[in-house]
C-alpha cells in the first residue's frame, strides 16, 4: 500500500504531469481572459463591418457622381463639336 510519503515522491518525480491548484487557477484565468478578448474582438469586428459598409456606400456614391460627370462632359463635348460644325 502506498503511503503519503510514497505519493509525494511520485508527485515530485512527475511534477510536470500532475497539475497543481495554481496551474488550474492560471488556466481558468487565461480562459476567462480569452473569452473577454473574444467578446471584445467580436465587438471590434462588428464595428469594422459597419465602417466598411459605410465606406463601400460612399465609394459607390462617388463612382456614380464621377460617371454622371463623365457622361455630362461627353454630352457637352458632343454639343460643342456639333456647334463648331465638326
Amino acid at each position: 500500500m502506498l503511503t503519503e510519503k510514497d505519493i509525494q515522491k511520485i508527485m515530485k518525480a512527475n511534477r510536470e504531469i500532475f497539475a497543481t491548484k495554481e496551474d488550474f487557477d492560471k488556466l481558468i484565468a487565461e480562459v476567462v481572459i480569452n473569452r473577454e478578448e473574444i467578446k471584445d474582438l467580436r465587438k471590434d469586428v462588428a464595428g469594422l463591418r459597419e465602417a466598411i459598409q459605410s465606406l463601400i456606400t460612399s465609394v459607390d456614391k462617388l463612382a456614380k457622381a464621377i460617371d454622371d460627370l463623365h457622361q455630362e462632359f461627353a454630352s457637352i463635348t458632343a454639343k460643342l463639336i456639333a456647334m463648331k460644325g465638326g
